[in-house]
């Protein structure tokens, strides 16, 4: 993985891509989801492209522009060309000092990632704390893969439970052992993504290391006595077939995870390839609609397994 900043020069600092109030679809009531930036795995269908590696990424939205060429202007590494008002941006070049985001008045030019600190995290998800007790709701760490900035991530989680805020955490399981059991002492729900039971499948698509996932999935389900939940991310031509998900609810019921939850693809995140300038690598495949899934709600009552449809 490609990192041009060093973490560790960032003391109690995290690199996150977002910070969704009011979220419901990731955990119980409503809750405040943290995105923190890096992602060991390269999923083709990933709504949030821009948090795959840890640089920060140049965002460009084509219909603000007014073709100013300002941002050619002011930028000291030159960057930013325009050949034929087509927009062309450097990765390369770019030294992140975004003179072009405070140049560029119509807002076209934004980048993602920010250094935050672990008491900035904390004083913005505590704003709506009223809410949470109310709902039963709390804070979601999600990413990329928050494990991927470890030192932080254990960080936060500390400081989150110091204020005693219900913690849900998404992962791809893509982490050390050493690391999970560090940080199983202060989350109330893992939200623990599998994509597949075929290791060469999983990792000729996604980069993921399939026992890797399995062996903390394992460990997690024998050692963690707070909630656990199966996530799926069901994709054509990947996992949509009848087989590949009935053994994943399946492996729940061994494991004795008792839900799987199925969320349907969709293409809600291919403006931002766009904007960075990215290729959609799912263009073509449909969506999944909700109903098509229903029947697996019995596959999981003939295991024991409670499956919904969507998060």
């Amino acid at each position: 993985m490609r990192s041009d900043i060093n973490l560790e020069h960032h003391i109690n600092k995290i690199k996150i891509f977002n910070i969704e109030k009011f979220a419901t679809h990731d955990g119980e009531g409503i809750r405040t989801v943290v995105f923190m930036q890096g992602c060991p795995l390269h999923c083709p269908w990933c709504s949030n492209p821009e948090s795959q590696c840890m640089d920060s990424h140049l965002f460009y939205t084509k219909k603000k522009c007014v073709h100013c060429h300002r941002c050619v202007q002011v930028c000291p590494t030159h960057a930013i060309t325009f050949c034929e008002e087509h927009f062309s941006y450097d990765k390369e070049k770019c030294i992140h000092c975004k003179q072009c985001v405070s140049n560029c008045f119509n807002e076209a030019i934004e980048f993602s990632g920010i250094l935050k600190t672990v008491e900035e995290i904390v004083a913005e998800v505590e704003k709506d704390k009223d809410y949470y007790d109310y709902t039963g709701g709390g804070v979601t760490i999600s990413g990329g893969e928050p494990f991927l900035q470890f030192d932080g991530f254990l960080e936060l989680l500390k400081a989150l439970k110091k204020e005693s805020l219900n913690i849900a955490v998404e992962t791809t399981g893509q982490c050390t052992l050493t690391h999970l059991k560090q940080a199983i002492p202060y989350i109330d729900t893992f939200l623990f993504d599998v994509k597949h039971t075929d290791k060469e499948v999983l990792k000729s698509v996604t980069g993921g290391d399939l026992d890797m996932i399995l062996n903390n999935l394992r460990y997690i389900a024998e050692n963690y006595k707070e909630r656990v939940i199966i996530r799926v991310p069901v994709i054509p031509k990947f996992n949509y077939e009848k087989d590949v998900l009935a053994s994943i609810i399946k492996l729940g019921s061994e494991l004795r995870v008792k839900e799987v939850h199925l969320l349907p693809y969709h293409t809600l995140g291919k403006n931002k390839y766009e904007k960075m300038q990215k290729p959609y690598r799912m263009e073509g495949i449909p969506t999944v609609n909700k109903s098509e899934l229903l029947s697996y709600i019995d596959i999981g009552k003939v295991h024991n397994v409670t499956v919904k449809i969507g998060g």
